[in-house]
């Protein structure tokens, strides 16, 4: 569990930690704690983007530093991945051309639009939020880092194949069982229940935001696995990029609905 640990937080972060194992086994576990990965970052994003609110910064301004506070510390390599993804199906042509797209190290228009538009959509979801409170917006970061970062057991579930031989994809595909993605899963439900009661406080507010941050994880593992599944039948089956970008469409979606309920 330890290798499996610093296998997520090695390949999901910035953060300065040693993979010492890099196989397949390995990788299944490690998916197991990309939630955590995404509590870690979005609580670090959380604590600059609440502190410039809690300083009077306005809500703008701490949604924008939250957004790139996450992208920072992934070096942007979700985002990267939403935009190849975007390339790839934007160009409309067979599957082993689409992912020649995708592997280029250049970005084309589609790549541009939906990543300019992930990117807006996501800072003016935490802008409404944040008006609410400090705390409403910081929780709204950690609850959506969190939901990004859970699409990928869905991505990884046994079973979904890898479109090429080679590279992150066929190292994670298919290695995480559902019996353990559901405990997860499970764990995931709760902890986001208890956060949203907690960031309404007590009465009918905190059952409100607990059944947003319900809604709110459920819509973004939804549009994920939604994602996902037009890639499997578009592509072959899931690459890295198809992750990030399941990673991104989480987060974006979680973050909408979660914004609903902030603001009300």
């Amino acid at each position: 569990m330890t290798d499996g640990l610093r296998f997520a937080f090695g390949t999901l972060s910035v953060l300065p930690v040693r993979v010492d194992r890099w196989d397949r086994p390995t990788a299944g576990r490690a998916m197991l704690w990309a939630p955590l990965v995404g509590v870690v970052l979005g609580g670090l994003a959380a604590l600059l983007g609440g502190g410039l609110r809690l300083l009077d910064g306005g809500p703008l301004l701490a949604a924008v530093a939250c957004v790139a506070a996450l992208a920072a510390l992934t070096r942007g390599l979700h985002l990267d991945g939403l935009a190849d993804v975007a390339d790839g199906l934007g160009s409309n042509k067979p599957a082993a051309d689409a992912l020649r797209i995708m592997k280029a190290s250049d970005i084309g228009p589609f790549g541009v639009v939906v990543l300019l538009l992930a990117l807006f959509t996501q800072v003016a979801a935490l802008a409404q939020a944040f008006g609410g409170s400090a705390r409403l917006g910081a929780f709204g970061v950690v609850l959506a880092a969190a939901t990004g970062r859970a699409s990928l057991l869905r991505g990884c579930l046994d079973g979904t194949p890898s479109a090429r031989p080679d590279g992150l994809g066929a190292t994670v595909a298919g290695t995480v069982l559902p019996r353990s993605a559901l405990v997860t899963g499970v764990l995931l439900v709760a902890a986001a229940a208890g956060g949203g009661w907690a960031a309404g406080g007590a009465g009918t507010a905190g059952l409100r935001l607990a059944v947003g941050a319900l809604l709110a994880l459920a819509c973004g593992l939804g549009c994920a696995a939604l994602l996902l599944a037009h890639c499997v039948r578009r592509f072959g089956g899931i690459t890295g990029d198809v992750l990030g970008a399941m990673v991104e469409t989480a987060t974006t979606a979680a973050l909408v609905v979660w914004c609903l309920f902030a603001a009300a």
